[in-house]
């Protein structure tokens, strides 16, 4: 197993070497890189096919130049990572939902050892391609970053009705849709508004724990599913409140997701 460490302190890039030698012995640390711009550097050189191509990669968060999270942004990383840091224990176990560890340093030989076998594990059960582990890669890392700076939602919309200019909260909103190219919302006591935001710039407005894109036309708040039905092709078909005269269908790649949403 081929691994880089990205580290700006050289004591605990010492170490960290020291204790992957103690936990498994047949690892090969091919490098050991500080800062951002060195990293996206040394693994555009040592890419997939090449001699010291890693297999896996230890990162710390802070390094010299800012934060590693700036190398998924220059570079795709197609191997798994453990992140490193120096956050409390808190923090630590808020991270430790994602399925790649987060260990808090200096590291300890047994987490590391646990994270390596869990490294094993993932590898032989799923045998990501590289364009999987690069999403799954991108989708940790930008988890990491709203733990770190939590991402403050849409609290309420400025809309006019009747008139009137009207300020309603994101709570007070069933669902948003999409009706002949308008983009609209319902209220949970039914009042029908224009707003002027499409679906894509609403999705990432608001709270994904309240709202969830169903399909291309559909917004839903998680109060407004009345029930659930299923529909042709191994999909659902949801009935909202207040009723809306239009299908909602859950497409195909939103089933497992919407699942999982639902059953928080």
């Amino acid at each position: 197993m081929n691994i880089l460490i990205v580290e700006d302190e050289d004591m605990a890039a010492k170490k960290l070497i020291k204790t992957v030698a103690i936990v498994d012995p047949s690892a090969t640390v091919v490098g050991v890189t500080c800062s951002v711009r060195e990293t996206v550097a040394w693994l555009r050189a040592n890419g997939s096919g090449q001699p010291a191509a890693p297999d896996l990669i230890l990162m710390d968060i802070e390094l010299a130049d800012g934060q590693s999270f700036q190398i998924f942004e220059e570079i795709t990383v197609n191997v798994m990572v453990i992140f490193t840091t120096s956050y409390d224990e808190y923090a630590i176990k808020a991270f430790k939902v994602n399925s790649i560890d987060y260990l808090l340093k200096p590291v300890q030989k047994d987490e590391l050892r646990a994270s390596f076998d869990k490294f094993h594990s993932l590898k032989a059960r799923y045998q990501p391609t590289g364009a999987e582990t690069s999403l799954t890669i991108g989708n940790l890392v930008k988890d990491l970053q709203k733990q770190l700076h939590p991402k403050e939602y849409r609290q309420r919309f400025l809309v006019q009705y009747a008139n009137k200019l009207m300020s309603i909260d994101t709570h007070q909103i069933a669902y948003f849709f999409t009706d002949n190219r308008m983009n609209q919302f319902r209220t949970i006591d039914g009042k029908k508004m224009v707003i002027d935001y499409s679906l894509d710039e609403l999705e990432d407005m608001l709270d994904p724990n309240q709202f969830f894109r169903v399909s291309r036309s559909f917004l839903v708040a998680i109060n407004s599913v009345d029930h659930i039905q299923t529909y042709l092709g191994n999909r659902l078909a949801l009935k909202l409140k207040p009723a809306i005269d239009k299908e909602v269908i859950v497409s195909r790649e939103k089933l497992t997701p919407f699942k999982e949403w639902m059953g928080k």
